[in-house]
C-alpha cells in the first residue's frame, strides 16, 4: 500500500471512555497527583512533532478537560462507540473523519492508550522514526511476552484436560527454546491515515512491532495494574 507522505502533519489521539468495569472512572482517576489521562496528554503536548491533539470520549468531563489542555473540538463520540465492546478501529476511524473535517488531511495518525501511563516521550519519537523509515501500514507497540503459548500457556483439549496452547513438531522443555512472541501493548500506535480509512481491522495490512521494555508497558485494566503503575511512576518521579 502506498502512503501519502507529502502532507507533513501528525495527529496525536487518545481514546478515553467514561465507563470501565475493571477500574471505575480510571481515565480521570488521580495517579501520582494527576488524572491518569494527563500522563498521555503530556507526552503528546510535550512532543514537538505532534501538530494537533484530540481526545475521543463519551464523557463530558473528559472532553472538557481535554479542551482545557488544548485538544481539538471534535465533540463527543456517538453512543455506538461508547460501549466496552466497541472496536478501537472504529473509534479511530470516527476520530479520523472528525479531525479531517477540522484541519484537513494529514500524514500520520498516532494513538496513545490512556491506560498506559509509563511510556516516555522517546517512545513516541522512536515509533515515529520506525514508521517513517520502514513505511508499514502501522507500527504497534509490543513487549516480549512474559508467558509463551509454545511453553507455559495452556488451554483445554476436547476432553477438558490441559495442553500447551501452541504445539510444535518437537517438545519445548525450556522457555529459551520457544519461538519469540510479543504482547500487544496499547502504548503507542502509528498508523497511515490511508490504511485506517480503508481497512476494517488492525492486521489487514503490514503491521510491525515497536518493542518496548516490560516496565513501560503496564496497561491498567484492574486495581492491581493501577497499583503497579503507581509504584513505577513514583519510582520514576521520586515521590
Amino acid at each position: 500500500m502506498v502512503h501519502d507522505r507529502g502532507i507533513r502533519m501528525i495527529i496525536g489521539h487518545i481514546g478515553a471512555r467514561k465507563g470501565s468495569r475493571g477500574v471505575l472512572g480510571k481515565n480521570m482517576r488521580p495517579i501520582c497527583g494527576r488524572p491518569l489521562i494527563d500522563w498521555s496528554l503530556d507526552c503528546l503536548f510535550d512532543s514537538d512533532r505532534i501538530d494537533h491533539v484530540v481526545v475521543s470520549t463519551d464523557c463530558e468531563d473528559i472532553y472538557a478537560h481535554g479542551l482545557a489542555r488544548g485538544t481539538l473540538p471534535i465533540g463527543l463520540r456517538p453512543d455506538s462507540l461508547a460501549t466496552d465492546s466497541a472496536a478501537k478501529w472504529e473509534v479511530w476511524q470516527h476520530s479520523l473523519a472528525a479531525v479531517e473535517n477540522l484541519v484537513g488531511q494529514f500524514s500520520i495518525f498516532l494513538d496513545l492508550d490512556c491506560t498506559c501511563p509509563l511510556r516516555i516521550r522517546e517512545d513516541i519519537s522512536a515509533a515515529l522514526e520506525l514508521f517513517l523509515s520502514q513505511s508499514p501500514d502501522m507500527v504497534m507497540s509490543c513487549c516480549v511476552a512474559r508467558k509463551n503459548p509454545y511453553f507455559n500457556l495452556v488451554e483445554h483439549d476436547e476432553t477438558g484436560a490441559l495442553k500447551v496452547s501452541k504445539e510444535l513438531s518437537h517438545p519445548v522443555v525450556a522457555r529459551q527454546q520457544a519461538p519469540l512472541v510479543y504482547e500487544h501493548v496499547g502504548s503507542v500506535y502509528v498508523i497511515s491515515p490511508d490504511y485506517l480509512r480503508k481497512a476494517s481491522g488492525l492486521f489487514e495490512g503490514r503491521v510491525i512491532p515497536y518493542v518496548m521494555p516490560q516496565e513501560r508497558c503496564v496497561d491498567i485494566d484492574s486495581e492491581l495494574d493501577f497499583k503497579i503503575a503507581q509504584i513505577l511512576l513514583r519510582e520514576r518521579i521520586g515521590t
